[in-house]
């Protein structure tokens, strides 16, 4: 069997990055496995008699920790899943983490003294929480509304991470780094949204609210508590503290990191925020 017959588990393979990583993958002719609750073998972060059978026979790992690792004991759990993924001979991982979250960090250090060849892309907000995540419904009604104001953020595009992620996975010079991920501009919140409506041509308004107010509307939406809980943090703990740009995509691939303007275009052009289609979907 050749090194490409031989999968590569994505661990969060439906997800915003994991489904990019693993239709990359598959488009250089890599064997893929996917790892989710619904896959055969499955892969559940809370089942750790999972973690084995969807490691077996792989020879990388991209791993996606699920909801974030941010939350407490995600570090332990990547340590749980490295020294696994070792012992079936998976050698070459590949986390997704979060810049600016010491928990993150904590797990990135777990990750790199477990022996693995590893390598970690650190990435800031995604774009694509405008278009595929929590931001689009509010857009889509025509007014987000989120607990923050000035602060600038370094929207990084998922398709960049994907990328990264992907060479790192296949391509010899990556083990032992740090890939600061992020886009090549600061933007506040209010400024992407004021983008997403030149590329849309829609009237979209931004509104900063207070912390209170958001977790009521979370909370009206039928939002888990786990979730409010992980925004909350994202809000208070991690937004303002990454006014710095990153040259992760820079280093990894050879070519800058993506607009958010060439992201907003695009993502217009793909319906991403055509209220009558969105409802409609």
């Amino acid at each position: 069997m050749t090194s490409e017959q031989t999968p590569i588990l994505v661990i969060g393979g439906t997800g915003k990055t994991g489904a990019r990583v693993a239709a990359r993958l598959q488009a250089r002719g890599q064997e893929v496995r996917i790892g989710s609750r619904s896959a055969d073998p499955a892969f559940d972060w809370d089942d750790r008699s999972t973690w084995g059978p969807a490691l077996e026979g792989t020879r990388a790992a991209y791993i996606s920790f699920f909801p974030d690792l941010a939350v407490p004991g995600a570090p332990e759990a990547v340590a749980a899943l490295a020294r696994e993924a070792l012992a079936v001979g998976t050698r070459r991982l590949v986390l997704l983490s979060g810049r600016g979250e010491a928990e993150a960090q904590r797990a990135e250090a777990e990750l790199a003294a477990s022996g693995a060849d590893w390598t970690v892309v650190r990435a800031s907000w995604f774009a694509q929480n405008f278009s595929e995540a929590q931001f689009l419904e509010p857009l889509l009604a025509g007014e987000l509304a989120l607990p923050a104001d000035a602060g600038r953020e370094p929207f990084v595009d998922a398709d960049d991470i994907a990328d990264v992620a992907v060479a790192a996975l296949t391509e010899p010079g990556h083990s032992g780094r740090v890939y600061e991920v992020t886009g090549p501009r600061l933007l506040t919140f209010g400024e992407a949204v004021a983008e997403i409506a030149e590329a849309s041509g829609r009237e979209l308004r931004y509104q900063p609210i207070a912390m209170a107010d958001f977790e009521a509307g979370l909370a009206e939406a039928g939002e888990p508590e786990e979730v409010v809980a992980l925004l909350r943090y994202l809000f208070t703990e991690v937004h303002g503290h990454n006014v710095t740009l990153g040259d992760g995509v820079q280093r990894a691939l050879g070519r800058p990191a993506r607009d958010f303007a060439d992201y907003a275009r695009d993502a217009a052009a793909a319906g991403a925020w055509d209220a009558t289609a969105g409802r409609a979907a």
